[in-house]
């Protein structure tokens, strides 16, 4: 399987280590409920180096990304983050993405790690002859410094915090550093890319000013608080923006690959939605748990305990898409366990 460049300094810092889409990744070190409330209240550093990312620049790069996404990049100026999606014709999420724009005409898109290849093929087949789309993830490093107090430490190691979904460029280390106000926790934050050769180094120098490394295992209990969707789980082929109740990702003037699909069930509507759960106590909802609210019907998507409230919090699909509060039931071990239709983010912001 492939490493991340930080690898030999996580089996120093005393890793544990797991598969994530063919990358031997940290799962945990001390323990994903001690990282994880750790970025809620102080600052933790997780190595995200098994995610994709590439390069798209020329005169041709606006109108590619623009093509291939169905947020409108456009919108957004230089040194801003973007959240979007490459979708297949039938509408389906291939993907959910960051862009990163650096120039008007310059840009990092960074597809989850497991669909690298594809996305990249995508853009690699459908760039003119004025446009390069070249790989970056072999040569580049890529942390992810979050949680409260964030802000001082990246300012003392890299020279600059950037704001929410803002990207800048600077320096460290005599080489190039970028950073993005961007992250997966819901908290403050950056993403920080360097040169491969560099990584170890800047994951020291955040670990030194007061990080504390956190494993990918607590990355997925802080997104499941927010309400983020995993691609493979809560996202997929044959599953819309419209059905996750991510319409707002959708940028309907522009062209874009899925449009038509997706124009088709905004007029329809949709079969199916997503929503939000909550269970009492100590009954976890997992992945794959069957769920119903009188006729409908479903399943859980994504479920775990949360460390921040001290009860189970899940994503699930019902069809036909229910409206309101109402009476919702899920399969736990046997049992069907009442649970409450909830408002994300799962967690008070």
């Amino acid at each position: 399987m492939a490493q991340s460049p930080l690898h030999d300094l996580h089996f120093e810092f005393g890793a544990r280590f797991t598969d994530f889409g063919g990358w031997t990744m940290p799962v945990q070190y001390e323990g994903v409920i001690s990282e994880h409330n750790t970025v809620r209240s102080g600052v933790g550093v997780f190595d995200v180096s098994h995610l994709g990312r590439f390069l798209v620049d020329g005169t041709g790069a606006t109108e590619l990304v623009r093509r291939q996404l169905c947020n409108d990049i456009a919108k957004i100026g230089s040194g801003r983050a973007q959240y979007s999606m490459a979708l297949n014709d039938r509408g389906g999420v291939v993907d959910d993405v960051i862009v990163w724009r650096l120039a008007d005409a310059r840009y990092w898109v960074m597809p989850n790690g497991t669909n690298f290849d594809d996305i990249l093929g995508r853009f690699l087949a459908d760039a003119d002859a004025g446009t390069e789309v070249r790989p970056l993830r072999d040569e580049t490093a890529l942390v992810a410094v979050q949680g409260p107090e964030s802000p001082g430490i990246v300012e003392a190691v890299v020279g600059s915090m950037p704001g929410r979904f803002r990207v800048t460029v600077g320096d460290y280390r005599g080489s190039w550093c970028t950073a993005a106000g961007t992250g997966y926790t819901g908290e403050r934050g950056a993403e920080i890319a360097v040169p491969a050769d560099l990584g170890p180094k800047l994951m020291r120098d955040l670990t030194a000013a007061g990080a504390v490394p956190c494993g990918l295992g607590a990355r997925d209990t802080l997104r499941l608080e927010m309400g983020y969707p995993l691609w493979g789980q809560d996202l997929d082929e044959d599953t819309t923006p419209l059905e996750a109740g991510l319409g707002w990702v959708v940028a309907w003037d522009h062209d874009f690959v899925g449009r038509d699909a997706l124009e088709v069930q905004r007029q329809q509507g949709i079969e199916r939605s997503m929503v939000a759960l909550a269970t009492a106590g100590r009954a976890i909802p997992r992945h794959g748990y069957a769920v119903r609210a009188g006729d409908a019907s479903g399943w859980i998507t994504s479920g775990n305990f949360s460390p921040t409230l001290g009860h189970g919090v899940a994503l699930a699909y019902l069809s036909p898409p229910v409206e309101g509060t109402p009476d919702v039931e899920i399969e736990i071990r046997g049992e069907w366990v009442p649970a409450t239709v909830v408002t994300l983010p799962f967690i008070p912001q």
